[in-house]
């Protein structure tokens, strides 16, 4: 009797600092959890260093356009005053109202907008039916063709802008309209097609061939089976191909320059309001000229004025991409597209 009380004494006082142990080792591992982080969840310190450079990253891409808002709603006496670096003592809407008068922001908004949405229609549609083309039927020359696909991918747009321009030309087809935009792009040659060939090609290698197999076998033809199978499974490249050939049409200069003109097109022809604003001081100082009998020294050009033009010509792809913000992010994760 005596040896066994003494057993469980033993028993018991060895016990009671093994559970302490494993509550500690416990506490721990939670803590270490916590901290580190697990294989299905990211710890404290990985979250404070993703957030951080998070922060640091947008504050990047965001500090340059809240300058140019802020800076676009200043006077002129603000603009002279050191103090007023970033909130100026009274908000005036006269930059923006001089900024419209200047760029003829309305109207060039409306021929901006059709050019850029007719030439993106056009190009999601050809690019769409190439991409097909190349992922779904083995025809003779495919690998040939795929390699001068990729050759025209590597080729900067300005190496074969001046032959186009000379052939457009020739064709007597610069004149101020859309057809050089609609004709490159219905011939796959507009602004970075073969990007986006590639993109539809990656995405309807992807579609399982027995879908469409089936679809033959019901009796559905190569272009049925196409618009009803493929067109329906390939909507994320499609928001990703159409959101992509909308900026590139509506930011550039250069190629949009060589077919409409600096800005000589306004009255007759198209115009974007990149171009408007490459020949922003130009036109403000004609504006300037006809409105000299009305206006004070305090109406001429300056860093707020020039500000407000820019904001005015990007203000439609801001409003356009928080619209569509969270489709652009899931078609772009269930495309695989990045670094664009």
């Amino acid at each position: 009797m005596l040896l066994t009380e003494m057993k469980l004494k033993e028993n018991g006082t060895a016990a009671v600092p093994a559970g302490r142990r494993i509550v500690r080792e416990n506490r721990k591992e939670k803590w270490k959890k916590r901290l580190l982080g697990s294989a299905d969840k990211r710890g404290w310190i990985g979250s404070t260093v993703v957030y951080l450079l998070l922060i640091v990253i947008s504050f990047i891409f965001v500090y340059p356009v809240l300058y140019m808002i802020s800076r676009s709603l200043m006077s002129r006496n603000d603009l002279l005053d050191s103090s007023a670096m970033w909130i100026p003592s009274s908000l005036t809407l006269h930059n923006y109202e001089s900024a419209i008068l200047t760029m003829d922001f309305w109207n060039s908004l409306l021929k901006n907008v059709y050019l850029a949405a007719v030439s993106t229609l056009a190009q999601v549609i050809i690019c769409s039916a190439v991409g097909y083309g190349f992922a779904r039927y083995n025809f003779p020359g495919k690998k040939i063709w795929m390699g001068v696909l990729i050759l025209a991918f590597l080729l900067p747009g300005q190496t074969t802008a001046l032959p186009n321009y000379l052939v457009f030309q020739n064709l007597k087809m610069i004149d101020g309209t859309i057809k050089p935009f609609l004709i490159t792009a219905l011939l796959g040659q507009g602004f970075k097609s073969t990007l986006c060939i590639l993109i539809f090609y990656n995405f309807h290698k992807q579609t399982p061939q027995s879908l469409i197999e089936a679809a033959e076998i019901d009796g559905a033809g190569h272009i049925k089976a196409y618009f009803q199978i493929a067109i329906p499974l390939a909507t994320a490249a499609i928001v990703v191909v159409t959101l992509f050939s909308f900026v590139w049409y509506w930011n550039e200069t250069y190629l949009v320059r060589n077919y409409l003109g600096y800005g000589s097109t306004r009255a007759t022809g198209l115009t974007t309001l990149m171009l408007e604003l490459n020949a922003f001081e130009d036109s403000y100082a004609n504006a300037y000229s006809t409105w000299a009998s009305s206006v004070t020294s305090t109406d001429r050009i300056n860093d707020a004025v020039r500000m407000a033009g820019t904001v005015l010509a990007i203000a439609p792809l801001m409003i356009f991409y928080f619209v569509l913000q969270r489709q652009f992010v899931e078609s772009v994760d269930r495309a695989g597209i990045t670094g664009e």
